[in-house]
């Protein structure tokens, strides 16, 4: 094989008890009486006998391929790795195994971010920059020292990191990015939690600029998902640590609490220059307004990842959007990821779906109350549904889904509806192709194939245990249940979390396409401002007092709907002149007061 290449097994897909070995026996080296594939033995860990390894040096390469393609489970992948990519791995797994290329380089006194897909590294870069993994610099087979990892990063940004890493001079404070698991782990209430992380005697402010205090003597399995978000980046922010690593802070948060976070962070380096702070983060927005620089992801998930050198923040995210990063010339999406230049689209009213009426429901006599205005839902449209967490929109949902109104739906009986709960709960023992088939007829037809499967990139987990999934594999077999069934209005909680920004992308668009021909009703509830904007044709905005009462008005044109929402939040954005993406404006800068004055909280252009 060209030194340009890699070959991948994916030793938890591979089953030698189920296949007649057919990559191996139609292997065309093998076949020639080389062993380019041949068994590693049994493997008693894995309780998987006999499973392959692939020869790098005789393997042909990707122009080959047939192993990829007699593999009945998706078990291998033949890369070529890109020709501009002259260094060494920064770190392999082993032998036929992904492998990591670059390592982000924390700034003291500033916020470094990582943007890219999910699968290409982010986490293994934080293992080798907290010290818990020792980079082996693709020597898997003989591991370095760090006394050798030190050396082969002499003369870069990183190696006097590394070096205070090698002498145990660097503490870590990490938020984990999968906060639901939290009550897994740790029992008790919030405080109980918080008390035991506050380091640096700050825990009571960041109690109240969370909003956590009425959480704090509740048990945490009873916490809501943004709630336990809160509850995580305040133990990580209270711990007295050097490099703070922060993966994914948005998740479950409306964007006032998405706000509110990326303030405490800056407050933290800013307040002590010492300090470093890495996030990994998929909302755009808020990424923008946080880091001062950030590397740019890219690779072949589950196979290799390269995080670029250090851009500017704004060329880091608009490169990665037109899918070209321009120093390491190296196009990384065919197409690029475009954004509305000018005023949403026109509402066009077509044939109404169904009239809802005012609504109204509580929980006990005293408990919230949420009242709805009656309006209009129409086919062949995506209604988007925003405002702040605890305001009801949740409540919404499941009213109109039938959900808390076990005996009827608020639509009446004539109107089915299909819906994706906020949190995902599908712990069945299955695989996800049998659970798939339990919600349609017409799995494996190549017309759902087409419109929802490959949108949401299913091929490779088809064969998975839904136990198995990640946070962003599970949300993406939820959205894609949900628009499998049969129905008039197709209801979807959150579907952007845990996703990235090229799976959010093409989540949006399966949802529009596939109500479109369906000739069916979408509503999407969401706080990812760049999702609501590329899905939606118009807006319901809820407003009130999280907690305690929840008001929405009846939908109304996008234009209308994002001024009345971020007016209430006192959040201003602008679009970049370059790609048309939305930009978060600081909070009173020039741009931000001049929109305020002028009532355009979202829509305005960008000089440059």
């Amino acid at each position: 094989m060209a030194d340009d290449s890699i070959a991948v097994v994916d030793l938890d897909r591979c089953q030698p008890d189920r296949c007649n070995y057919e990559c191996k026996n139609y292997c065309p080296p093998n076949r020639t009486g080389k062993e380019c594939i041949t068994l590693r033995g049994e493997d008693a860990e894995r309780g998987k006998p006999d499973q392959v390894r692939i020869s790098e040096e005789i393997c042909l390469g990707e122009s080959c391929g047939i192993c990829v393609e007699k593999c009945p489970f998706d078990a291998i992948q033949i890369v070529n790795l890109p020709s501009e990519l002259e260094e060494q791995p920064a770190h392999r797994y082993g032998e036929n195994a992904f492998s990591l290329y670059g390592l982000p380089v924390p700034q003291p006194g500033g916020v470094t971010g990582i943007l890219g897909p999910n699968g290409i590294g982010k986490t293994t870069a934080v293992h080798a920059l907290a010290g818990e993994t020792v980079p082996n610099l693709g020597r898997h087979a003989e591991p370095p020292d760090w006394d050798a990892v030190v050396d082969a990063y002499r003369g870069t940004e990183l190696q006097d990191y590394l070096a205070a890493v090698r002498d145990d001079e660097v503490s870590v404070a990490r938020k984990p990015q999968y906060v639901d698991r939290i009550p897994d782990r740790f029992e008790g209430v919030t405080r109980d939690l918080l008390e035991g992380t506050d380091e640096r005697g700050v825990l009571d402010r960041l109690v109240d600029r969370l909003s956590l205090r009425p959480v704090l003597d509740r048990a945490l399995e009873d916490l809501s998902g943004g709630e336990l978000q809160r509850v995580a980046v305040a133990a990580a922010l209270a711990r007295d640590a050097d490099f703070y690593f922060l993966d994914e802070i948005t998740p479950y948060l409306d964007i006032g609490q998405r706000m509110t976070v990326a303030r405490l962070v800056r407050d933290l380096v800013e307040r002590d220059p010492e300090r470093s702070v890495l996030v990994v983060e998929h909302d755009l927005a808020i990424l923008d307004l946080l880091a001062d620089d950030v590397h740019v992801g890219y690779g072949e998930p589950g196979a290799y990842g390269v995080l670029t050198d250090p851009k500017s923040t704004r060329v880091g995210v608009n490169e990665y959007l037109s899918g070209y990063l321009e120093n390491e010339n190296m196009r990384v999406r065919p197409e690029p990821i475009e954004f509305e230049q000018h005023a949403p689209r026109p509402v066009v009213e077509s044939t109404p779906l169904v009239d809802y009426p005012d609504l109204t429901w509580q929980y006990g006599d005293d408990g919230f109350r949420l009242e709805v205005e009656g309006g209009t839902l129409y086919r062949n449209e995506v209604l988007g549904v925003v405002g702040p967490n605890g305001i009801g929109k949740s409540t919404f949902a499941k009213v109109l889904a039938g959900r808390l109104r076990p005996d009827e739906t608020a639509l009446g009986a004539g109107v089915d509806v299909s819906y994706k709960p906020q949190y995902i709960e599908i712990d069945q023992p299955m695989r996800v192709d049998a659970f798939l088939s339990t919600v349609t007829d017409d799995v494996g037809t190549s017309y759902w194939n087409t419109e929802i499967a490959q949108p949401l990139q299913l091929e490779r987990i088809m064969e998975q245990q839904l136990t198995d999934l990640s946070g962003g594999e599970r949300q993406r077999v939820a959205v894609a249940a949900c628009l499998s069934e049969e129905a008039d209005l197709y209801l979807l909680d959150e579907p952007s979390a845990h996703l990235d920004v090229e799976q959010r992308v093409l989540a949006t668009k399966a949802i529009r396409r596939y109500g479109e021909s369906q000739d069916s009703t979408v509503m999407v509830v969401d706080h990812d401002i760049y999702m609501v904007d590329l899905v939606s044709d118009r807006l319901m905005v809820f407003d009130g007092d999280p907690a305690e009462r929840g008001h929405a008005g009846t939908p109304q044109s996008m234009r209308d709907g994002m001024n009345d929402f971020l007016s209430n939040l006192g959040v201003t954005f602008r679009r970049d002149g370059r790609v048309g993406r939305p930009r978060i404006n600081k909070p009173d800068s020039q741009k931000d007061r001049e929109q305020k004055r002028a009532g355009e909280y979202y829509y305005a252009p960008e000089d440059s």
